[in-house]
């Protein structure tokens, strides 16, 4: 039966080298987009779905990330701390394993986010899970609904959801940063820092990697002169008509 997970892991350590020299005083995901920092995109389309518990991975200038956090309830916030060793995306959802307990959970980039069109695109996600087929299932965006994506597509999607590498291929898809995940992949994993490639990767030799593409406008933001096309994006897409 779906639901929507009740936790989720927010990737939230990177060290913004891109963003720099933005980040070389805030860490990435308290960089705002239209007046909000990036991590509240998340966290709020969080606490919209449903999710009771965020854990929150940090290590670069953390403390600034626990200060802005700390007043926040919904979802409740738990910090795994990440200061003695960055363990890049699949090592930091490792090290939090025991926080995010048994069930599936949501994983999402801490500095990408997206605009709804009308339904919350969490919840359509956890409606699409299927666990009897599924070890992750993956937010995915057409080139068309992205901005400030420098990059090629990542996957392929077939008509049964599966997913395969898209190596560039422009009809591919693009990885939204945001997905459910059992914490079953990771039951041969590394516990030192790896990218949460090497689950993809797991599951799509299964076959259990699947997609569901977003409906509205996803928003990454890489480097300092993406801010004004990401702004200029939140304005348009706020604008349309729901």
């Amino acid at each position: 039966m779906s639901s929507v997970p009740s936790k989720a892991m927010v990737l939230a350590a990177g060290l913004g080298k891109r963003m720099r020299p933005i980040t070389d005083t805030i860490p990435k995901p308290l960089v705002k987009i239209a007046g909000k920092p990036m991590i509240d995109w998340g966290l709020d389309a969080l606490a919209d779905a449903g999710v009771e518990t965020a854990v929150v991975n940090v290590h670069y200038l953390p403390d600034q990330i626990v200060a802005h956090l700390a007043s926040r309830t919904k979802p409740a916030i738990d910090i795994s701390d990440e200061r003695d060793a960055l363990l890049e995306s699949g090592g930091g959802i490792v090290r939090a394993l025991p926080r995010l307990g048994p069930a599936p959970f949501f994983v999402l980039n801490a500095d990408t986010f997206w605009i709804d069109s009308v339904d919350n695109n969490l919840v359509r996600l956890g409606l699409a899970w299927n666990d009897a087929e599924m070890d992750i299932l993956l937010m995915l965006a057409r080139l068309d609904q992205a901005t400030g994506h420098s990059g090629g597509t990542d996957f392929l999607l077939a008509s049964d959801g599966r997913l395969s590498r898209a190596k560039g291929d422009p009809r591919g898809l693009i990885y939204a940063g945001a997905a459910i995940v059992h914490p079953r992949i990771f039951d041969h994993a590394p516990a030192g820092a790896h990218s949460l490639n090497a689950e993809f990767d797991a599951a799509l030799a299964t076959g259990r990697l699947h997609g569901m593409v977003m409906d509205g406008d996803w928003i990454t933001v890489g480097t300092p002169d993406a801010i004004a096309p990401a702004e200029a994006a939140v304005a348009r897409a706020v604008a349309k008509p729901r």
